[in-house]
């Protein structure tokens, strides 16, 4: 049975013309299907056709517009033919009528009565091959669109799949740089356990020497010796910390020299005493934009480097140069690690940036120091490469752009938002009112409590969020809520100074820690103030300042 599609709908209401069409249509090999009425013609257009062989009187009054709305809505592809059969009459209405049909029907053609049967076989043999043109049309079209879906679900696949490779570089690019980070703090440890032993040394032996001796006159000098020894250990504490924090990168202006100068105790320490550091900066060099973090990852990587190409000892120079653009480049700073070693034969050398790729015994290293330093290269928009010759040392040279925004002070530095000061506190200065005093640990809430009293104000202290809690709620007068970060129970400071403001909104919170990373996001999310430990009676007394004054002050127009 043929496809409705192959068929040729016939409509010759008058006579026996719709038998005989049909019949002479079948004989010539061309499926037909007579059509009892119009109605019947509009409904079986709806199931296929290739063409309709329509009397003219089958449409005299009739509403075309179902067959119109059907002509209307068919595809892109499609263009029914009509082979319209007319009488010769010459009535001008009804020519006027038949030229209005023809536009209506689009694709259509005449045959005059009386029609000849090869002529009436023909056309219609003719409108049923353009038919099937179409039809060949509409396949490709159809093969098209599922080439098309095909090709767009493969492109959604490679598309999804090139995501999670991305995402999973990220992560792994992310896990080695940490992975590098630990490494290098695991070279740090000897040095700064050493310098760390030392200061307690300091610390302790003063202590017993005041208790030995409380009225000696060499008690103000053990105290500043404590001082110094206390102030040196927190740089290093900040230091370690911000170094192995997981963060993202975040490129900022930094001046090369002071961050250099502010690592070489690190890099001291690190190194021994067969190492000669150096630093050769020009005067006036330019700043860079790069993530400081990853800068002093690269720094100590290639420090770490150049010290173990210099077994027997050595000289590491540190040198920065400014590098000015030309033919319509920009500027850039270059900095060089250059060390007195046994250098690299070319081969090392060519391979030296891939990652894992190492010549050290086992233990020694991973392999991802040069890797790491190439990224961040790469990263910060700039260079790196390698000058080596065996038996006269190596250097590495990073060049990277120019930033021309101010760099950050590394003096002075700000603590999320609290400066660290140098004046003593005066009189006129002093503080005042009750402060609300949060701190678990015993012998640090005496000496913030003795620090607080010298300071002017009143101490209310509690062990705990939830004990403070309590004590806002017997309406007790407080001007400030002191609070440390890290406290047993299920609510921390951060937890705490959240309910503070819901419960009371004017009442201002400070809240202090020796290491406020982990709470870092609920810090700048709440908008709260965090002094760093170890603090300085100056920096209590101008923190809290500050938390007062913040609070007091009238609404931003």
């Amino acid at each position: 049975m043929k496809e409705p599609g192959a068929r040729v709908l016939v409509l010759t209401p008058i006579g026996r013309d719709g038998v005989a069409s049909a019949e002479l249509l079948s004989r010539a090999g061309l499926p037909a299907h007579l059509c009892s009425s119009f109605t019947d013609l509009t409904e079986e257009l709806a199931h296929g056709a290739a063409a309709v062989f329509v009397a003219e009187e089958a449409l005299f009054g009739q509403d075309l517009g179902p067959l119109e709305q059907w002509l209307a809505s068919q595809p892109p592809w499609s263009d029914l033919p009509f082979i319209l059969l007319t009488s010769h009459r010459q009535d001008p209405r009804v020519a006027a009528w038949r030229q209005k049909l023809v536009g209506r029907l689009g694709n259509a053609a005449l045959l005059e009565r009386p029609v000849q049967p090869i002529t009436l076989t023909s056309t219609v043999q003719a409108a049923v091959r353009a038919r099937h043109r179409q039809y060949e049309v509409r396949s490709l079209l159809a093969a098209r669109e599922r080439s098309a879906e095909q090709l767009q679900q493969k492109v959604d696949e490679a598309t999804a799949e090139l995501r999670q490779q991305m995402a999973n570089r990220a992560r792994m690019e992310d896990a080695l740089r940490q992975a590098q980070k630990m490494e290098a703090i695991g070279q740090l440890t000897g040095g700064v356990a050493h310098d760390f032993n030392n200061l307690l040394m300091v610390i302790t032996a003063g202590l017993e020497m005041i208790e030995r001796d409380p009225g000696s006159s060499r008690v103000p000098a053990f105290i500043e010796g404590m001082r110094n020894a206390a102030q040196r250990g927190a740089a290093l504490t900040r230091q370690l910390l911000g170094f192995a924090r997981r963060q993202p990168l975040k490129p900022q202006p930094i001046d090369l020299e002071s961050h250099v100068g502010g690592m070489r105790e690190l890099l001291d320490r690190s190194l021994g005493g067969t190492i000669d550091l150096r630093a050769d900066f020009a005067p006036d060099l330019w700043p860079v934009a790069v993530d400081p973090s990853e800068f002093e990852l690269v720094v100590l990587n290639l420090a770490f480097n150049a010290r173990d190409a210099m077994p027997g000892g050595g000289t590491i120079t540190l040198l920065g140069r400014n590098l000015p653009g030309a033919a319509g480049k920009g500027d850039f700073v270059q900095l060089t690690v250059a060390d007195t070693g046994t250098g690299m034969p070319p081969d090392v050398a060519a391979r030296a940036f891939e990652p894992f790729f190492t010549t050290k015994e086992i233990g020694k290293g991973s392999g991802l120091g040069l890797a790491q330093a190439y990224g961040f290269a790469r990263e910060s928009g700039g260079t790196v490469h390698i000058d080596s010759e065996v038996g006269r040392g190596t250097r590495i040279v990073l060049t990277l752009p120019r930033s021309f925004d101010a760099p950050l002070a590394l003096d002075g530095r700000h603590v999320n938002g609290v400066r660290a000061g140098t004046r003593k506190p005066n009189s006129s200065e002093a503080g005042g009112g009750r402060v609300l005093l949060v701190e678990d640990d015993e012998e640090v809430a005496r000496l913030v409590s003795e620090m607080l009293d010298q300071l002017g104000y009143d101490v209310l202290r509690t062990a705990g969020a939830s004990a403070a809690l309590g004590a806002l709620a017997n309406g007790r007068a407080i001007d400030i809520v002191f609070s440390d970060i890290m406290m047993p129970g299920e609510m921390d400071g951060v937890g705490l100074a959240r309910e503070v403001k819901a419960r009371r909104p004017e009442l201002p919170v400070l809240l202090t820690s020796g290491h406020s990373a982990i709470a870092h996001r609920d810090i700048e999310a709440e908008g709260l103030t965090v002094l760093a430990k170890p603090y300085r009676l100056e920096d209590l007394r101008a923190a809290l300042a500050g938390a007062l004054r913040r609070a007091h002050a009238p609404p931003a127009p």
